[in-house]
């Protein structure tokens, strides 16, 4: 395994390898586009000036080599059909057919064509550039010149040299920097391994010295931070372990509430069945105690849809079904429905026909909750308000306490008094999530000993 040190310097020496070789590559493009964009723009303007001096001349032969001999570019006169007319550095008459070389199809879509060969006679690369002409006789030729790029080499080569010395100067500046800087890191890495022993040790310590360098030192200081609290982690554990012990209570509480529930009903299940079995009774006593038999059967499937339909809600996995609601209307429905199990109480609805876009089912569910609690926990009657932009339950019984308020949907949460007993604390957290999943609003207002107010705004 490598050290911190050794990794730095190989990394530092590999990344510095990697900028030498791209700066190189990179200068050599460079260099050697910028000279093959001048050579080209030479050549352009060289046609240009012997197109003008063409019709002047008495033979092209004499005059390409003339040219040569001036500039040391290499020319050549080619017919339209591909024929060599003129060659400055070759004998024409051992030269093939040209039409179709790069630079003279090129000529078909453009001005100008150019292309870089190597001229297997000449032994050269050359870039060549040309461009159709007029002749003094009104003949049309192409004309062709091409100048050597061998030169590019020796200039890069000269330019190289400048460069591998600048990099190797570069190299042992940078070397001795990263020595420096690795001796440095050396101190501080030791000095934070020190500080983790210590804390692996679990002893109190203080830090000595802090990181020179800013990174370090804030790990040193973060270290400071969790040595601190290290000290007081036995007393985090008291705590972590006095919540798991609420949490358990709270559990222990949830499966009471469940055991409650479903224990009353069972009771009576067990008598009536253990009543009729091996008995001769009247077939009226045996149908009433079917009935109840019947009656706390459905209460037990009520209490374990009303827990699922808790779950789902919370999860977001009941999808509604919108209709064009007469909310008076159906607060009329459920009043009359749960009338038949409050014998003796009223519920007064006010209001006018108001319609709302709502689930009428679900909607349903949370106006039935609220009217229910309202019967359950007072003794009076029952108002239900309905207006075009909201709909309230009011009730004059024992009411809540602000504390309470703060907490009254939560799932399985119930009332600490020994008067108000919410069940299993679902029937109000049913009906906040069925109004949340309207885009409605739940407000409570209650006063202790006077009643509450359970408002839906639409």
């Amino acid at each position: 395994m490598l050290k911190t040190d050794q990794l730095f310097l190989r990394n530092f020496l590999l990344i510095l390898l990697l900028v030498l070789l791209a700066s190189g590559t990179a200068t050599y493009v460079w260099f050697k586009n910028i000279y093959l964009a001048q050579i080209k723009t030479n050549l352009s303007q060289n046609i240009d000036s012997v197109s003008l001096v063409l019709p002047n001349l008495e033979s092209v032969d004499d005059f390409v080599q003339e040219y040569r001999k001036k500039t040391g570019l290499r020319i050549t006169f080619i017919a339209l059909d591909g024929r060599v007319l003129a060659e400055s550095h070759e004998d024409k008459t051992l030269m093939e057919n040209h039409l179709h070389r790069d630079e003279i199809r090129q000529l078909k879509t453009a001005k100008m064509g150019h292309s870089i060969r190597y001229s297997k006679t000449l032994g050269k690369e050359y870039l060549y550039v040309v461009k159709q002409i007029e002749t003094e006789e009104k003949e049309r030729v192409y004309l062709r010149m091409a100048d050597d790029i061998e030169k590019i080499r020796e200039g890069f080569f000269s330019l190289s040299m400048q460069i591998i010395v600048i990099f190797v100067l570069s190299f042992i500046i940078a070397v001795a920097l990263a020595l420096n800087i690795n001796k440095r890191l050396k101190k501080e890495t030791e000095n934070i391994l020190e500080i983790l022993h210590m804390l692996l040790d679990k002893k109190n310590f203080e830090i000595e010295r802090m990181g020179e360098l800013y990174e370090f030192n804030k790990i040193t200081q973060l270290l400071e931070i969790v040595g601190s609290k290290l000290k007081h982690r036995e007393n985090l554990k008291s705590k972590q372990n006095a919540k798991l012990k609420l949490a358990n209570r709270q559990k222990d509480e949830i499966i009471s509430a469940l055991s409650h529930e479903f224990k009353n009903p069972i009771a009576v299940i067990t008598g009536y069945c253990e009543s009729m079995i091996g008995q001769q009774m009247d077939q009226s006593i045996a149908d009433k105690f079917l009935k109840k038999i019947e009656n706390n059967a459905h209460k037990m499937s009520a209490i374990i849809d009303k827990l699922r339909l808790a779950i789902s809600l919370e999860d977001g996995r009941k999808n509604l079904n919108f209709e064009h609601c007469d909310l008076r209307g159906l607060c009329e429905e459920l009043a009359q429905d749960i009338k038949q199990s409050y014998k003796g109480r009223e519920i007064h609805i006010e209001g006018e026909g108001v319609f709302i876009e709502a689930d009428p089912v679900l909607f349903g569910v949370a106006l039935t909750n609220l009217m229910e609690n309202a019967l359950k926990y007072s003794e009076n009657d029952v108002e239900v308000v309905v207006r075009k932009d909201y709909v309230k339950v009011v009730d004059h019984g024992i009411g809540m306490e602000k504390k309470e308020l703060e907490k009254i949907t939560d799932k399985f949460y119930r009332v600490s008094t020994n008067r108000w007993n919410n069940s299993l604390g679902l029937g109000l957290n049913i009906v906040d999530n069925i109004v949340r999943l309207h885009g409605f609003t739940l407000q409570i207002m209650s006063q202790k000993n006077i009643g509450s107010t359970f408002k839906i705004t639409f």
